[in-house]
């Protein structure tokens, strides 16, 4: 039985374990099954892999996705780019290749950790579709470990981009400062943030949301509810919206591809 799982704190509300058991059952994939490891931090990661020698592959989710680099034996390019990993695969390694790797993941052990950022892919495979040659410019709401996925697609795109953040931090823009004119010069807003998350559906990124026009895209990474009220008052505005469902679904695949794949990154 070939184990995969997602590790955060907290899951209690767990999409990738409904969909991969889902997904096994569709497919009559019998031999492998998925479960959630709610571990708060990132030290447990190490203890869990001994507890569980048959894992295969892991999703990360918040707030371990930056944190659990230090623990890998190799980063896809990408997602050493972005600073984020969201999906691990797991394989035997040699003493040999253990001897001579130039990274150190978690020592005395025989396995072999390999660093992904499927968000990545799933962004950018949402995204591409909507863009018109007026979305070259990008406000980006929020600036934790999705947001990197994020900034690392529209940076791959060559899209412009400015961080809003709460507080302060250097070449950000803070959240109290945003102004019509803000919107009017960024016609893509993407949110990377928590707000508006159900059951907190009354709640939206605090934008001047009056400047907003038909020409803008609104993005918005939460998937639960359908349509957050960020999303919703874009729409009034006649704006082009997306949620982040789709999204999940692509970086779910893409975690399944590279669980499955026969090839060994070098």
């Amino acid at each position: 039985m070939k184990h995969y799982g997602l590790i955060g704190y907290p899951l209690s509300h767990s999409f990738s374990k409904k969909y991969f058991t889902e997904k096994f059952e569709k497919e009559h994939i019998t031999d492998a099954k998925y479960d959630l490891f709610p571990i708060e931090h990132i030290t447990q990661l190490p203890g869990l892999l001994r507890e569980n020698p048959d894992l295969c592959g892991l999703n990360v989710t918040v707030p371990h996705k930056i944190g659990v680099l230090k623990y890998l034996d190799w980063i896809e390019h990408d997602a050493r780019k972005a600073g984020a990993v969201n999906c691990i695969r797991i394989s035997a390694e040699s003493p040999v290749s253990a001897a001579f790797s130039g990274e150190v993941g978690i020592i005395g052990d025989d396995f072999r950790l390999e660093g992904f950022n499927t968000d990545i892919y799933g962004f950018e495979m949402s995204l591409k579709p909507l863009l018109k040659d007026r979305h070259d410019k990008a406000l980006v709401l929020g600036d934790g470990g999705a947001a990197r996925a994020v900034k690392c697609v529209l940076e791959n795109l060559g899209i412009d981009y400015k961080a809003v953040t709460r507080k302060p931090h250097p070449g950000n823009l803070l959240f109290a400062d945003l102004k019509p004119k803000h919107i009017k010069d960024y016609l893509m807003i993407i949110n990377t943030t928590p707000i508006g998350t159900s059951p907190n559906v009354n709640e939206c990124p605090p934008l001047p949301y009056d400047a907003i026009t038909e020409d803008h895209l609104l993005y918005d990474l939460i998937y639960n509810p359908e349509k957050t009220l960020f999303l919703e008052k874009g729409e009034q505005k006649g704006a082009a919206i997306k949620n982040g469902y789709e999204m999940l679904i692509l970086q779910a695949e893409k975690s399944w591809e590279i669980w499955t794949e026969k090839e060994i990154y070098p």
